[in-house]
């Protein structure tokens, strides 16, 4: 296994992390779940994913259960959709209990995809208030933010957090090789989070699988592009012990790309790529989890209720 800072954090982690969503499928029971787990914990991946909605909480209980006896070997992360202090802290909690751990190593501020967004969680009795006092508290170690539609709005959180005077420890985005091809996070986000020294986690290198159906690239170098970018961790789905095979042959024959290696990789998924066909969670709202259950995101700030006519 591959290990990588994360960060300004200075922690340690692996360069491959085990998604969450993928353990608490239907097709996955919770045995084969908690046995991919430990797996992939024997097999040297620290970092474990996870989001509060993830199938209606399935992902996180299942977590939960697998850590038990090894939480001191993995650095856990899980992802909050409330934007208000009141619906992030009940949101907090619940998964605090369904992971079975007296604090997460970080959390984020989950599916950050409207330009109102950012301005909901830095309001005074916004998300990220709901998150100070968790880490103040020592519930959370961590704070970052994901998001899988535009690269100008990750810009625009990393601008509305840094005028209230915030940093982020992290930040998560799809990073794929169709990715540079159209409305790319790896060429407008990612200069930046390395600048101010972020920790970069990449997710979306599959897609979900769709990005393979353009028959353009195999699973491992999809893999290995992604870990040629400046990653901290790269998210990948795991719901076999196949696909865990996978991703470690993937680190294993890892080497870092040359700049003819590189274009020869990205000419192949030009054409696939160009009008984002197999990104649709940027092109669609199918991957929306926050549009299709508004109420997650919690009431809108009371101070702009106020200015609103009766």
């Amino acid at each position: 296994m591959l290990y990588r800072v994360l960060g300004s954090t200075g922690e340690r982690v692996s360069a491959i992390g085990l998604g969450g969503w993928h353990i608490g499928l239907k097709c996955v029971d919770e045995e084969l779940a908690i046995r991919i787990v430990h797996a992939a914990i024997a097999r040297g991946i620290t970092f474990m994913d996870n989001s509060w909605d993830y199938n209606g909480g399935v992902s996180e209980i299942r977590m939960g259960k697998a850590l038990r006896g090894y939480r001191d070997k993995v650095f856990l992360m899980t992802k909050i959709d409330g934007r208000s202090k009141k619906e992030a802290t009940k949101q907090l909690d619940e998964s605090l209990k369904r992971l079975q751990v007296d604090y997460i190593d970080l959390v984020q501020h989950h599916e950050i995809l409207r330009y109102e967004d950012p301005h909901r969680v830095f309001d005074e009795a916004g998300a990220n208030a709901a998150f100070l006092e968790a880490r103040e508290a020592g519930k959370i170690r961590y704070i970052g933010f994901t998001g899988h539609k535009d690269p100008h709005i990750h810009l625009h959180m990393l601008e509305v957090a840094s005028e209230r005077g915030f940093k982020f420890d992290t930040v998560q985005m799809p990073l794929n090789v169709m990715d540079a091809h159209y409305r790319s996070f790896a060429k407008l986000v990612l200069p930046e989070l390395v600048k101010q020294n972020i920790g970069v986690l990449g997710m979306k290198s599959f897609a979900n699988g769709i990005l393979l159906k353009s028959n353009t690239v195999t699973p491992i170098e999809c893999l290995h592009y992604v870990l040629n970018l400046p990653t901290s961790v790269v998210l990948t789905g795991i719901d076999s012990m196949e696909i865990l095979d996978q991703a470690i042959e993937a680190v294993q024959t890892f080497q870092p790309m040359d700049e003819e290696q590189l274009r020869n990789i990205l000419a192949k998924t030009a054409q696939a790529a160009s009008r984002g066909e197999f990104e649709p969670f940027k092109t669609s709202s199918i991957f929306d989890s926050t549009a299709q259950n508004p109420d997650w995101l919690g009431e809108e700030p009371q101070r702009l209720q106020k200015l609103m006519p009766t």
